[in-house]
């Protein structure tokens, strides 16, 4: 049976954060199946007159007022997506996200590292569902020089400039260019990527570019770094893993829930020389980029439409169908 379904996001109309472009994505797999979709960004936005029959809320701590507020009245189902700093942050001490997680119905988690944040409770509910991408099209990487791109707004916890403090560790006869997509939050953090430019010449920031652009950058790259503190299933490490781009990742639970355990392209949080040293070997070392560019594809299962579309419409019904049941 089709249902009226509302997604919160705290993440506004035309904002390239993640969250706005999980919400449409999601709004589009449930359409398909039949649903009828509105996307906001508080539930207080929403007419008194507009009823709904489920709810979807991105992000425990930021949408826990619209979380409360809808589950101020019996029998309506909430399903919670954990999207990053709340499952790696918020829920282990923030009074709002823990009572977001106690309210939801049903539990999202964007990779399968996400399940060991969660108590047994908390995991009898939740589900693993990967964020799929286009099909990307690898695109013939420059011969000329060696591109590692760095793709992600320049936030504290992207830790975003360690991949231009890593070109400080290769020799000075090294060809690698390091080129840095994403938004600038603050004047600080811009003028932080404008003095690394300034002091490497093998740096540069191009600052937020359309989407479509910024994926010409990555299927053309030799590699992506992403070195973040947190990452709750960054959708960026998903479109390399659809395009086949050896990733460069810090060593951290979002990370490795989607590349996998095993994975050898790894380096701990906030080292810049043993990033340097994986770069050097993606200049130099044949092997090491075949190595790469394999364990990356077998990762592209996962990011796959029709599964995520399979695996929501299923959580959605699932979840419709249990509240229904209790009430």
């Amino acid at each position: 049976m089709p249902l009226k379904v509302l997604i919160v996001t705290p993440a506004p109309p035309g904002s390239r954060h993640g969250n706005r472009h999980t919400a449409m994505r999601w709004a589009r797999h449930l359409r398909a199946d039949g649903h009828e979709v509105d996307i906001v960004v508080e539930a207080a936005e929403v007419p008194a007159r507009r009823s709904y029959d489920l709810m979807i809320a991105l992000h425990a701590r930021k949408s826990a007022a619209s979380i409360a507020a809808w589950k101020s009245k019996p029998d309506r189902p909430l399903i919670l997506a954990l999207t990053g700093t709340d499952i790696y942050g918020d829920i282990h001490d923030n009074a709002q996200a823990q009572a977001s997680l106690k309210l939801a119905d049903r539990l999202i988690v964007l990779e399968e590292e996400g399940m060991t944040e969660l108590n047994e409770a908390q995991q009898g509910k939740a589900r693993v569902i990967y964020q799929s991408v286009r099909p990307l099209q690898r695109l013939d990487p420059p011969t000329s020089y060696v591109l590692i791109t760095v793709i992600g707004h320049l936030r504290e916890v992207k830790d975003p400039f360690r991949a231009a403090l890593a070109l400080a560790h290769l020799p000075a006869q090294s060809r690698v260019r390091v080129v840095h997509l994403g938004a600038a939050l603050d004047e600080a953090m811009a003028q932080r990527a404008r003095n690394h430019a300034l002091a490497d010449k093998r740096y540069r920031w191009l600052g937020d570019l359309p989407h479509g652009d910024a994926m010409r950058w990555l299927a053309r790259s030799h590699a992506m770094v992403i070195s973040s503190r947190i990452e709750g299933g960054a959708h960026v490490v998903s479109e390399a893993i659809a395009a086949g781009v050896p990733v460069l990742a810090s060593r951290i639970p979002g990370n490795i829930g989607l590349l996998g355990a095993a994975y050898p392209g790894y380096f701990p949080f906030g080292d810049d020389a043993a990033l340097a040293e994986l770069i050097m070997r993606i200049e130099t070392d044949k092997r090491f980029n075949l190595l790469l560019s394999r364990a990356v594809s077998a990762q592209r299962h996962l990011v796959d439409a029709g599964a995520e579309r399979s695996a929501l419409n299923a959580l959605v019904k699932e979840t419709a169908r249990g509240t229904a049941a209790a009430g």
